[in-house]
This record gives structure tokens, C-alpha cells and sequence, in this order.
């Protein structure tokens, strides 16, 4: 039983990030937040890595609407997208399942908004 969501690209990983971002922004998700794992890890423990990224995607209508139903649902948002580059014009993107992830919460309301997001999420992997 997988807990995320994945594709593979055939291209590079600055068009990855390109076409995610418009993926997500045409099913109603913004960036909220960035992290450039690769940089991160170079400049905190001098490693180097492979260009990967997260990417902390929200829909503030449906986040408000988890929010309201269990307001600590907020340690699982936002909801994760990895962007990884496994070699060279070869990328994975790879996004949370947030079914699963929120299966943890006993709330059946707070299940179905959840299940829309992953058919938003999924439809952003599925399109790219």
C-alpha cells in the first residue's frame, strides 16, 4: 500500500519544477513553502546530492476546511510534492497521499475532504 502518488519525466529537473508548479496552480495549489534539499545538505554537512526538492503544496479552501473539522491537522500540512532528479533528464515527482497519511485521525468528515485533495493531488502527478 503506497502512501504517496509518483511519475517519472523524461526531462530536466528545472522543467520538472516548471510544470509541477503550473500543475498544481491549475488544480488550485500554491506553494507555500521550498526546500532545496540539496542545498541544505552542501551547506549543513558538506554533502553533495542530487538535486531534490520539496515543495509544500496548499489549497487554502480545502486546508481551511480540514482545519475547521480538526484544527491539529495543521502537522500535516502542507502537503508534500518531492521533486528528484534520479539521472540525468530523468525525474521523479512524488506527492502524499493524504488519505493515508490523515487515515491516523479518527474523522470521517475530515477523511472526505482528504480524499479530495488526494484526487487534486493525483490529477497533478497523473498530468505531468
Amino acid at each position: 500500500m503506497s502512501y504517496y502518488f509518483r511519475k517519472l519525466l523524461n526531462v530536466g529537473f528545472d522543467v520538472a519544477i516548471a510544470r509541477v508548479t503550473q500543475s498544481l496552480k491549475d488544480e488550485g495549489f500554491g506553494i507555500i513553502t521550498e526546500i532545496d534539499v540539496t542545498k541544505t545538505l552542501k551547506s549543513k554537512i558538506g554533502v553533495e546530492f542530487r538535486p531534490y526538492r520539496i515543495l509544500g503544496a496548499c489549497n487554502p479552501g480545502l486546508a481551511y476546511e480540514a482545519l475547521k473539522l480538526e484544527d491539529k491537522v495543521g502537522t500535516m500540512l502542507p502537503c508534500n510534492v518531492v521533486v528528484q532528479e534520479l539521472k540525468p533528464g530523468q525525474v521523479e515527482v512524488a506527492a502524499i497521499d493524504p488519505v493515508k497519511s490523515m487515515a491516523a485521525i479518527d474523522n470521517p468528515a475530515l477523511l472526505a475532504e482528504a480524499q479530495i485533495v488526494g484526487e487534486r493531488l493525483e490529477k497533478v502527478i497523473q498530468s505531468l
